[in-house]
């Protein structure tokens, strides 16, 4: 095996080990392996992936929020992993707005994000060729398991009202504040009470098992309902 081979094949193995980080979580659950497509594609999910790379970075110490719940700083050292460590650098050490970190980080967070959850195996990418001569590739699904792992939780806590763990209801929170819930109505049935229980889990009405979290959730209610969601909400209105 040459070095760079061996270079890949160890980057790999470590992807798989590694844990699954919420933006990487959030693709794979918009990812739909029956279609190759990701939900909410363009603006929508880049805006997701920023939300959920900020509540990681904070859930794991590197961020702070300030005394008005409403700005972050960096703190601490850079995060090991490197898919959270392109975002951190990004976070100044002076608090900053958390809609625009969000709007800033989601922008260059798509490629990276995609690339680990190939690299871990969850999502294959196969060589296709537009028109028949320019080079592209489509998705499919992997044989990891991980994306039936991550969505079964979910589905408990929106269709069946299981009280789920505060990593499941972030996950929850930022799915429904996306706005691509229908569109995972492959895995989850769409409703009116799907609708309504993502919004409670929006406004941070987690449920007694994920309510001891009270730091994680008042930051997704401050991403998700402040900045995050009204800046869907402004891409979402008519010119």
């Amino acid at each position: 095996m040459t070095d760079a081979a061996e270079g890949a094949s160890t980057g790999a193995a470590d992807a798989r080990r590694a844990d699954v980080t919420l933006p990487e979580a959030v693709m794979l659950l918009l990812f739909d392996p029956r279609s190759g497509t990701i939900a909410g594609e363009g603006q929508s999910l880049l805006y997701t992936l920023g939300g959920a790379m900020l509540i990681e970075l904070a859930a794991r110490g590197h961020l702070e929020l300030d005394d008005k719940q409403r700005r972050v700083r960096a703190v601490g050292h850079a995060p090991e992993d490197l898919l959270l460590r392109g975002a951190w650098e990004r976070v100044p050490e002076t608090a900053t707005g958390i809609r625009g970190l969000t709007i800033d980080i989601g922008v260059r967070s798509r490629e990276s994000t995609l690339n680990r959850l190939v690299a871990r195996g969850d999502i294959r990418q196969e060589p296709r060729r537009l028109l028949g001569f320019i080079p592209t590739h489509a998705l499919r699904g992997g044989d990891t398991g991980t994306r039936d792992r991550l969505l079964r939780p979910v589905r408990s806590a929106l269709v069946d009202g299981v009280d789920p763990d505060a990593r499941t209801a972030t996950l929850v929170a930022l799915l429904s504040a996306s706005k691509n819930l229908a569109a995972m109505h492959a895995d989850i049935p769409w409703s009116g009470e799907i609708y309504t229980r993502g919004k409670k889990f929006e406004r941070g009405d987690w449920g007694a098992k994920a309510a001891s979290d009270a730091i994680l959730s008042t930051l997704v209610v401050q991403v998700v309902g402040t900045a995050f969601a009204t800046t869907l909400a402004t891409l979402a209105q008519p010119d």
